[in-house]
């Protein structure tokens, strides 16, 4: 697959198996720089176990995954370690850990991977912090604050060592839609300003029209990818299938596109 120019992640016919059980088969597509690409599907179509193999946490039976046209799945351990430092996660629930404050949990990447001490790294947990929202919170522990807050802390923590990429496991599920429209809204404000290319998981409609500039829908019969796109424009074309426009509308045609223009 000859990628564009401006392609930041390149899958290539990547096959997702656990034994003879294949969960994703032939998956291709492109991320291109500063997208916010979103990954749908049904629960169970395999949304989760790409991104994971993506970012290593798993490897592919077959395929390939590219960053700036360098090949991940092959690297040697030191190359995709270094490549590794380019990327930021936020796992689902935000993985915070309970016996660290807020700006522990920040800081602990860059205490891992950076020279910086003890107060500067304070400081840039601060800033990040700050950038999400969070300021003066740096002291508080997880159980002490909201889930919203909670996803803001993890999001702050990914960004700690300034990544390329950023990934997004079903950032806002088990949110109230304010806090989810919130998330959004901090997801957009991050592409804007740092121009950071970001991936997000997820199956929540609002989510997705509100944040999306390209997609791919991962079918859980056919167990690969049956539309590519902007999802507005998986609605509007006539030959989107019919499984992706259920999805879209929750089978109710223009149901997705009248709450997502609610959200503004």
């Amino acid at each position: 697959m000859a990628a564009p120019v401006d392609a930041h992640i390149t899958v290539e016919d990547l096959t997702i198996a656990y034994g003879d059980r294949v969960i994703m088969r032939d998956l291709s597509f492109i991320v291109r720089h500063g997208a916010v690409f979103v990954i749908m599907g049904a629960s169970g179509s395999g949304k989760s176990t790409l991104l994971r193999n993506m970012i290593g946490l798993n490897e592919p039976t077959r395929g390939d995954v590219r960053y700036d046209g360098r090949s991940f799945t092959r690297a040697d351990a030191p190359t995709r370690q270094k490549m590794l430092q380019g990327f930021g996660v936020m796992y689902q629930g935000g993985a915070l850990f309970s016996s660290m404050t807020l700006a522990e949990n920040v800081g602990l990447p860059l205490g891992e991977y950076t020279a910086l001490s003890e107060a500067e790294i304070r400081e840039v947990a601060s800033l990040k912090l700050a950038l999400v929202g969070l300021k003066g919170f740096e002291d508080f522990f997880p159980a002490e604050i909201s889930g919203g807050m909670w996803k803001r802390a993890g999001i702050a923590r990914a960004m700690a060592l300034d990544p390329d990429i950023l990934f997004f496991d079903e950032p806002s599920a088990g949110l109230d839609p304010i806090s989810s429209r919130q998330l959004d809204e901090l997801i957009l404000e991050l592409r804007a300003s740092l121009g950071t290319t970001i991936v997000v998981v997820t199956h929540e409609l609002p989510s997705i029209f509100a944040i999306a500039t390209d997609s791919v829908f991962l079918d859980i019969e056919t167990k690969t990818i049956i539309a590519q796109g902007s999802p507005h424009d998986m609605l509007a074309r006539p030959d989107t299938d019919p499984k992706v426009r259920r999805f879209l509308t929750r089978g109710e045609e223009g149901g997705a596109v009248g709450e997502a223009a609610q959200r503004g």
